[in-house]
């Protein structure tokens, strides 16, 4: 102890011993950095590329490289609406099918007037079983089809215990959803597979990619489209088929009154349905829409404890 009689002196013989474990530290902490930083770079570029590049190359023949028809189930919604005018201005025919035909006949013979393409319009409901299928057949028998677009019931986003949801409710949610989905994708695939051409986009919620407190359906529903469309592609993706898994989030919506509140983070439907559009064949798993993309990837740097605290206190407030 003699020795050591001063602090300096001790400090210089503590950083003398433990030198390389600082050296080791220091190497250990620039790999990080450099680690980070290419991922960064990696994710700034695939953001470019998917979002930015094919907005800015001139608008692709999409009848040539997929088909000259389009199936949309669950055409109720904003979204499949919105994504099949984005179609029709492609040149794309489009069949829309739900279970409430009544509310869109307006938009199929918009399709048809202002594009100049075939629109028709089917009603059909799942809940009554596989006799369903039939028309649905008989309708794109010999047509040529190019996509098939399953968009998910959002009107699921509202918060709702899950025992406060009756038993026939849940078997309609069930099947014009995950039934529908499989059902229009299966009688479609095999005319793709043998063509060696088409696309499968399957719409869900991105704000629903995690676990959500009172929108158990909701949550189940955007894990099988997610998971669905996944499987699908690793199973006819060296068939030529395009399978695409959309996770949107906040999406602008008429309310009572008729408006419609958009902004950066809550664009027009159409707006989406033109950026979704333009990532087809580039990405098999995306929101569709940049500011969304931005969204999603903060949305995974959260613990799912925190996820789960925010939803419990956004569902309390509505």
């Amino acid at each position: 102890m003699a020795a050591v009689d001063s602090f300096p002196l001790l400090y210089r013989e503590i950083a003398r011993s433990c030198s390389c474990y600082v050296e080791t530290l220091a190497l250990v902490g620039a790999l990080y950095t450099v680690s980070k930083a290419v991922t960064l770079m990696r994710d700034c570029y695939s953001l470019i590329r998917l979002h930015f590049i094919p907005r800015l190359v001139y608008p692709r023949d999409l009848v040539h490289r997929y088909g000259k028809w389009a199936i949309i189930s669950g055409a109720s919604e904003m979204i499949a609406k919105a994504y099949a005018e984005e179609l029709a201005r492609h040149g794309v025919c489009i069949i829309l099918i739900s279970t409430d035909s009544t509310t869109l006949n307006d938009i199929t013979r918009t399709i048809s007037d202002t594009h100049g393409v075939e629109a028709v319009l089917m009603q059909a409901d799942f809940s009554h079983g596989a006799l369903t299928c039939k028309p649905i057949k008989d309708a794109i028998k010999d047509k040529d089809i190019g996509f098939v677009i399953n968009c998910l019931n959002l009107s699921l986003d509202i918060p709702r215990d899950f025992h406060d949801i009756s038993e026939n409710e849940l078997w309609q949610i069930v099947n014009n959803t995950v039934s529908a989905a499989s059902l229009i994708t299966r009688l479609a695939l095999p005319g793709m597979a043998e063509r060696r051409r088409g696309a499968v986009v399957n719409i869900s919620s991105g704000r629903c990619s995690r676990p959500c407190a009172r929108k158990a359906v909701l949550s189940a529903s955007t894990a099988f489209f997610d998971h669905f469309s996944r499987a699908l592609r690793y199973e006819y993706g060296h068939h030529g088929v395009f399978v695409q898994s959309l996770l949107p989030g906040s999406v602008a919506s008429e309310g009572d009154d008729g408006s419609i509140i958009t902004g950066w983070l809550v664009p027009k439907p159409h707006v989406y349905a033109r950026h979704a559009l333009s990532t087809l064949g580039i990405s098999h798993r995306t929101t569709g829409y940049w500011p969304h993309t931005l969204q999603l990837g903060l949305v995974r740097c959260v613990p799912e404890w925190i996820w789960v605290l925010g939803e419990r206190v956004m569902c309390r407030k509505t």
